[in-house]
């Protein structure tokens, strides 16, 4: 059979990033453009911004790309591009390039989903065990899904408020620390020890998760020491809050495994790049003696392999996309 090579594109927030993917599994080239520095200046993505700087950089992204992989576009069997979710001004500059690439090199165009992006990032020099459970953790999205085969998607459980990655950004900001907040949480958490006594978020028999409250419960004891002159320990609010939250995810995915047989677990999502979480999983995958994959970290926050990992499928299927593909913020796992 022959090679096919999917050059891909996603600028679904504030990464403008392409890469070529041969056989849904082995990344040729890859590039990612961040401006994580500019939005870190405002606290956080200032979607105006980002949708800007993507109109910017993405001719250089596409040619720094091809040039590495030192493939021709000839060779290049199909263009896929991240239609949803995401900000919607930054999507449309994906869209709109990879829609006018695939018109002037006359190349098949696949529409995908950031979220299956994130999950197929573990089909990147490995393969996927069906049926496997997989957790999607970012700032977005917490959910609990189950995968049968390519593309069939059962979501089991999922955030009723705040995704986790969100949760961990807002605390970031209450701790004063910099944007991106996860990471720095996490920093901050290993120099602290879990002393401060949190409320356990949904604390309940389901597969769905909730932080709005453990985020508030956060707020307010800032807010109450600081009105009271008392002086907060951040590094063990940090830690306490990081252990409270992945110890109610873990449990969550503990609860789904018994639930159902699965030959694989998988992590998915920006939030899968926490040391912690990771940890944490492997010991429970080493419980319940089920194969685990993790991406390559590269592979974790937004990039543009993920996308062509998860193209190839509908390569395959020949489900294509036509010009009027459009941008949209929102769109769920099963959409057409």
């Amino acid at each position: 059979m022959k090679d096919v090579y999917i050059l891909a594109i996603e600028t679904s927030c504030d990464e403008t990033s392409m890469a070529i993917v041969k056989n849904g599994h082995h990344v040729e080239s890859f590039t990612v453009l961040t401006q994580m520095d500019t939005h870190a200046n405002y606290g956080g993505v200032v979607p105006e911004i980002a949708s800007r700087m993507h109109t910017e950089n993405i001719t250089l992204v596409f040619e720094e790309t091809m040039k590495k992989s030192k493939i021709k576009m000839a060779q290049i069997d199909a263009i896929a591009v991240t239609y949803a979710p995401g900000l919607l001004g930054s999507l449309l500059v994906g869209v709109e390039f990879a829609k006018t690439i695939a018109f002037v090199y006359n190349k098949p165009l696949i529409a995908v989903n950031h979220t299956i992006g994130h999950i197929y990032a573990n089909n990147i020099d490995n393969e996927l065990q069906f049926p496997l459970l997989a957790l999607v953790v970012s700032g977005g999205h917490t959910d609990l899904i189950e995968m049968n085969k390519d593309y069939d998607f059962n979501v089991l459980g999922s955030t009723m408020d705040d995704a986790i990655g969100e949760a961990f950004d807002k605390v970031a900001r209450v701790l004063d620390l910099k944007y991106p907040g996860g990471p720095n949480v996490e920093r901050l958490a290993k120099l602290g020890q879990p002393t401060y006594k949190l409320p356990k978020p949904l604390n309940d028999k389901s597969l769905n998760f909730s932080f709005s409250g453990l985020k508030s419960s956060i707020i307010n004891l800032v807010h109450n020491e600081r009105q009271r002159n008392h002086e907060i320990n951040k590094e063990d609010l940090a830690c306490s809050f990081q252990t409270t939250a992945f110890d109610e995810v873990t449990r969550k995915v503990e609860l789904a495994l018994q639930h159902k047989k699965y030959r694989q677990l998988i992590i998915a999502g920006g939030v899968s790049a926490s040391q912690y979480l990771r940890k944490e999983i492997k010991t429970l995958a080493d419980k319940y003696d089920i194969l685990l994959n993790i991406p390559d970290f590269k592979y974790c926050t937004d990039n543009a392999a993920m996308i062509g990992a998860a193209a190839y499928p509908l390569y395959l299927e020949k489900k294509f996309a036509d010009y009027s593909l459009n941008a949209q913020s929102g769109a769920s796992l099963n959409s057409k």
